[in-house]
């Protein structure tokens, strides 16, 4: 690799993409359109400027901004919050996914592409672009909205179709059928990959960084989070999945912690470096030879994929109980294709099934439609006053009622009793048998191989005990009777208790089936059921008592860890006195005593909380005075009741409809000066009267007074004729000439 070509063409690309943003943020227009614009004028395909001196140094680069940027998705979209939305989100993508993949057929056929070709095209045209969704949304301020946390999830859902759909397709490609095994073996090996790595993340991450809590300044922290980001993502290709989605993994691992915000903080530079240059990257594909010559296909793809998306997205959110307003931004939110395309379409040709001419007839439609996201985002809301007034009310009223009812439904399920215990007996199972997998893999395939090698006579023994020793906290979890309770408030009721057994029978089967595997696998399968038997007897009688104790110390640590960002915001696990807790809040950008004083933000008086701490950037103000002020970006540590801290955190976190660009008042802030007149407001007051901070939310640097500069400004008494220095509002400061 050349090095000083590789840094050049970084250089060039980015002081274009530079100016060109600036010119669209000066005519109000998306950033990321201005990064697609820079890289078409920085491709060889527009002569008048130079070009990047290889295309391949820019896709190095471009591969960094598409796993950081999906790093950053999962740090704001943690597994909770997936599995919240995870009906609406599975539905709306298997509908948006087969919907998109017939209606891509279908044009494919018709334009003349072969079956074969017809079929990728309709795998391309149903992908949506993640990355690009995400920038959208950042740049027009709305990743705070409702609707924004189910396309996340919708997207997620799709890249996991994604890998399903590449094997479908390779099947398809090479035996003209798809082979059922080899879709099970890849569904598998997906649900194996994330659930490992989510039980393993939750458990180890949360505890190893509040245990180096003293040494995590931000340049550590840094450091920490790229790594396990790029560790994470390199282990995924090696799992045979892609980058991104092992950068996504960890990222809604690390989301889950109290870490988040200053993750997300410290890493913003970096996304935001390496995501301009993907986007760049985008706008280098733009062949404008092609989009003539193809002209027709590509503006029927393009409607395709924007009139596509958008009805079966908003369907699938309809049809899952979702408002009309949220379904209709979700749907005007998906109107793009991208990365997956792109991958797809690369399976294709080195499959040699594609069609050459199909590669950059896909990579246009994707620009065009990448161009016209944002544009089609901020069109939902006044399609939706549209569609509102010109829906018939009976059909209206028939929407609503649904969306009521679905919604009331799913409460009264989370709420019964048996669902939840069953839901708890078959998680736990899942779990715990995924991890008891993953140890037999381990040692069957990597662990005995390498003993056998060290000690060539005893390896069997010897391999057989490390492996159960590893095994047994999992198998007797897996063996022993979970926990009556469900939830803080509800119980399961005794007469349960023949579920309970048959469960518990199911349960020991299972166990036993775990440690026969493995025990036949190194020894025989006597000595397997023989040592099985014995083994389970042992614990259900012997070490029931100290062992369930144990098991339930541990899932409450990994429930704690798992709720850990959402615990410390509420306090819940960390009380002071009777019940009191301690919860520590990020103040929000709209946060409504943002500025005030701690004796006039009502805090005590209103809410009856008090504030124990503030933390500001590297500054922590133990017991805070009544004079110090509260500014967005704080952590405030608040003791109160459950129900004093529950009904202020909307009122602290407030962030809703933060708008990405600076406002209008903090683009007139500066330093200006004026001359008093004899009307000025100043005159004649000193400068300790005149209250000038409160009152103008200014500051005087200076006065001058007959050519010269007053020494001590506390001694001053304003007259006609001062020229007054003062930093400010524009408007506010001109006001006191």
């Amino acid at each position: 690799m050349n090095i000083e070509s590789l840094i050049g063409d970084l250089a060039f690309i980015l002081i274009l993409g530079a100016a060109v943003t600036l010119l669209f943020k000066w005519i109000k227009q998306p950033v990321v359109l201005g990064y697609i614009v820079a890289g078409f004028l920085a491709s060889p395909n527009f002569e008048p400027l130079p070009s990047v001196a290889n295309e391949a140094n820019i896709e190095f680069w471009a591969q960094i901004g598409i796993v950081v940027l999906l790093f950053s998705l999962g740090l704001e979209f943690n597994f909770k919050k997936l599995v919240n939305t995870g009906g609406s989100a599975v539905v709306t993508a298997l509908i948006n996914v087969i919907g998109m993949m017939c209606v891509g057929f279908a044009i494919g056929t018709l334009l003349g592409f072969s079956h074969i070709n017809s079929i990728f095209l309709g795998g391309m045209l149903s992908m949506s672009s993640t990355t690009i969704i995400i920038k959208a949304l950042t740049d027009l301020g709305l990743k705070q909205k409702k609707f924004a946390s189910l396309v996340f999830a919708i997207l997620v859902v799709e890249d996991l179709f994604a890998v399903l759909m590449m094997v479908v397709l390779s099947s398809i490609a090479v035996n003209d059928s798809v082979e059922g095994s080899e879709l099970l073996l890849s569904i598998g090996k997906l649900a194996f990959f994330l659930i490992i790595w989510f039980l393993v993340g939750v458990f180890v991450l949360p505890s190893m960084l509040n245990k180096t809590r003293r040494y995590l300044n931000n340049e550590t922290l840094l450091i920490i989070s790229m790594g396990l980001c790029l560790g994470m993502a390199v282990f995924s290709v090696a799992c045979g999945f892609s980058l991104a989605l092992g950068a996504f993994v960890m990222g809604s691992i690390l989301a889950g912690t109290s870490y988040a915000e200053r993750i997300e903080r410290v890493t913003m530079p970096v996304k935001d470096l390496f995501g301009a240059v993907f986007f760049i990257s985008v706008g280098m594909m733009v062949q404008p030879d092609t989009i003539v010559e193809y002209a027709g296909p590509i503006l029927i793809l393009s409607a395709v994929v924007i009139v596509g998306m958008i009805v079966f997205g908003t369907f699938g959110m309809l049809v899952t109980g979702q408002s009309l307003k949220v379904a209709i931004e979700t749907g005007f939110s998906l109107t793009q294709i991208g990365e997956f395309s792109f991958i797809i379409a690369s399976l294709g040709m080195s499959l040699k099934v594609l069609d050459p001419s199909i590669y950059p007839i896909v990579v246009a439609v994707s620009v065009l439609t990448t161009f016209s996201t944002p544009y089609f985002i901020k069109m939902a809301d006044p399609f939706y006053d549209i569609v509102k007034r010109h829906l018939p009310q009976r059909l209206h009223f028939l929407i609503d009622r649904y969306s009521k009812e679905a919604s009331s439904t799913a409460t009264s399920e989370r709420q019964s009793v048996w669902k939840m215990f069953i839901r708890r007996y078959l998680w736990r199972m899942v779990l715990y048998s995924i991890v008891l997998i993953a140890i037999t893999l381990v040692s069957l395939n990597i662990f005995m191989p390498w003993l056998a090698t060290v000690m060539p006579e005893g390896y069997r023994l010897v391999g057989a005990a490390v492996t159960l020793v590893a095994m047994s906290p999992f198998l007797l979890a897996l063996s022993l009777p979970t926990s009556k309770r469900v939830s803080d408030d509800v119980t399961i009721p005794d007469g349960y208790r023949v579920p309970r057994v048959v469960m518990r029978i199911f349960r020991l089967i299972l166990v036993l089936g775990f440690i026969v595997n493995i025990l036949s696998s190194i020894f025989s399968l006597t000595a397997g059921f023989a040592t099985g038997i014995g083994l389970v007897v042992l614990a259900v009688f012997i070490l029931t008592g100290k062992a369930s104790f144990r098991i339930g110390k541990i899932e409450d640590r990994f429930i704690n860890n798992l709720n850990e960002r959402e615990l410390r915001r509420s306090g819940k696990n960390n009380s002071v006195v009777s019940d009191l807790h301690l919860a520590y809040m990020t103040v929000g950008n709209r946060c409504g005593i943002v500025g005030e004083r701690l004796r006039d933000s009502g805090l005590r008086s209103q809410y009856g909380v008090s504030v124990s701490s503030i933390m500001r950037g590297s500054q922590f103000i133990p017991v805070p005075r009544s004079d110090d002020r509260i500014f967005p970006g704080d952590t405030i540590g608040i003791i109160g009741t459950d129900e004093q801290i529950q009904r202020l955190l909307p009122v602290i976190e407030c962030n809703d409809d933060a708008d990405a660009t600076p406002s209008a008042a903090a683009v007139s802030f500066g330093i200006y000066d004026v001359q008093l007149s004899e009307q000025s407001p100043l005159c004649g007051q000193s400068i300790i009267n005149a209250d000038i901070p409160d009152k103008y939310s200014s500051m005087v640097i200076a006065v001058e007074r007959d050519g010269r500069f007053a020494e001590k400004l506390d001694t001053v008494v304003f007259a006609a004729g001062d020229r007054v220095y003062l930093a400010g509002p524009k408007d506010t400061i001109f006001s006191l000439a």
